[in-house]
């Protein structure tokens, strides 16, 4: 059994580990556990009734947080002449065409979403082998392969979260910061969650969302009931 630290077990005074709260006390629980000496991410995971090996059983998507992410992040587009200077213009870190493929395959991966034009997708091809396991691949359905690159780029930055549910059904992402207010967490974490469960895969049989839970980087897990959170 893994210790436990000091400074979890006063984390974890008053809080419940089997309880099922509702998102507004799980928010409150987990923001007033948050005691590391810098600003934890508030995390949230869903463990889903799915099997993501099934074609029909797969979760996959995007969800702009109402209150952003509070995290820097870094975009890379591929795009040629106008859509190039939209992309600029909309805030994009890096953007390129052949030379970004380049700079992509010699190793340059200082950047946290990828989004194409529809045009670049036979020079994108090229890198699958690189941006695939990172889950920075562009993709219609996340939209980040688009005519429309500029607003593609302000999701991305304004605080756009993509979810991918893994081999063992959970999908999770970061939802804030501590820092955030409670009001600002409870919309995200209730943004997240609708995202989730209006995602519903053809081929989900019986309960969809079995159990939900928000961490913050150091701190305890707190479960949320999954019906008032649906309902909510």
């Amino acid at each position: 059994m893994a210790k436990v630290t000091k400074r979890m077990a006063k984390a974890y005074e008053g809080i419940d580990r089997d309880a099922l709260v509702s998102v507004v006390d799980a928010v409150k629980a987990v923001k007033g556990a948050a005691s590391a000496k810098f600003d934890e991410t508030i995390d949230i995971a869903m463990n889903l009734g799915i099997d993501p090996r099934h074609a029909d059983q797969q979760v996959r998507g995007s969800v702009s947080l109402p209150a952003g992410t509070g995290k820097t992040v870094r975009v890379a587009v591929f795009a040629r002449g106008d859509k190039a200077e939209e992309a600029k213009a909309a805030g994009a870190d890096i953007v390129g065409a052949e030379d970004l493929m380049e700079q992509i395959q010699g190793g340059m991966m200082d950047f946290d979403r990828c989004i194409a034009s529809p045009d670049m997708m036979a020079v994108v091809g090229r890198l699958g082998k690189i941006l695939g396991p990172r889950n920075l691949m562009p993709n219609p359905k996340l939209g980040t392969v688009t005519p429309d690159v500029a607003a593609a780029v302000e999701a991305a930055k304004g605080g756009e979260v993509q979810f991918r549910a893994e081999k063992n059904g959970i999908v999770h992402a970061g939802i804030g910061k501590a820092s955030f207010s409670e009001d600002d967490l409870v919309k995200n974490a209730e943004a997240f969650i609708k995202a989730i469960s209006t995602s519903r895969p053809s081929g989900a049989k019986g309960t969809f969302i079995k159990k939900i839970a928000i961490s913050s980087t150091m701190g305890p897990g707190v479960k949320i009931d999954p019906a008032d959170a649906v309902e909510a």
